[in-house]
């Protein structure tokens, strides 16, 4: 079978700035897939590009057997893909309720009801903070909002950047058992995580990420044992990422 998502020798730019060179990496479906690296090392490029906020100069993005580079972000959520993004981008001056509805703008009618009452069902949270302002919430509950918002529009594929920033390490646990949650009901994950350490437990495969290239990619079990991982992000051995 054909992996669910395929980037074939990814290339993309800001300006003269080339931030990926060369990326390619395959998602099977119904795993999580680990992104690790160093800040600008170009995970949350690969992500917007998937998610096509910022489309590739060169290479090709296939998604469940169709060529989707080029497609706008509304079309590939249309499709089944939907990005969390670093930093949640909640709108602040809306409601968490109308936050959410943003979400399902491409299902609409009674699947969107349909979808917040199962958001309130497993986030009994958001449901007391409906009609507060998304802004005033504390950074957890900001996140999972920002997750739920994703899920609203019934993706395939979820991409999710950074899930844990700037969290206390009780929520970061809740968010993380919640994205094991996601992946039981059958939502394929590609995960960019500051948390090395406990993303690549969750994940089944991994890539490294090192100046806009892949370094290094496996089985996460055995790239949370290479001796470069350990050294680079783990805190442990002697090797280097740019000698693999």
């Amino acid at each position: 079978m054909s992996p669910l998502l395929q980037l074939e020798n990814l290339h993309v730019s800001y300006g003269v700035f080339e931030a990926l060179h060369g990326v390619s990496l395959d998602v099977e479906e119904g795993q999580i897939v680990a992104i690790i690296g160093a800040n600008g090392a170009g995970k949350s490029t690969t992500l917007r590009a998937i998610s096509g906020l910022t489309p590739p100069r060169s290479g090709t993005i296939t998604y469940a057997g169709e060529r989707v580079d080029g497609l706008s972000a509304r079309a590939l959520v249309q499709r089944g893909i939907a990005l969390c993004p670093e930093g949640r981008q909640l709108f602040p001056e809306m409601s968490v309720e109308d936050n959410l509805l943003v979400g399902t703008e491409v299902r609409g009618g009674e699947r969107a009801r349909s979808n917040l009452q199962k958001m309130y069902e497993r986030l009994p949270v958001l449901f007391d903070r409906r009609s507060q302002l998304a802004g005033t919430l504390s950074g957890g509950e900001q996140q999972m909002a920002a997750i739920a918002r994703a899920l609203m529009s019934e993706p395939r594929l979820l991409l999710l950047d950074e899930p844990s920033l700037g969290l206390a390490p009780r929520i970061v646990q809740q968010i993380f058992e919640w994205v094991r949650e996601i992946h039981q009901t059958g939502t394929t994950v590609v995960l960019v995580e500051q948390n090395v350490s406990a993303s690549l437990q969750l994940a089944r495969h991994a890539y490294v990420l090192s100046e806009g290239t892949v370094a290094l990619h496996g089985a996460a079990d055995d790239i949370a044992r290479d001796a470069a991982v350990r050294e680079a992000y783990l805190g442990h051995a002697t090797a280097k990422i740019a000698e693999k």
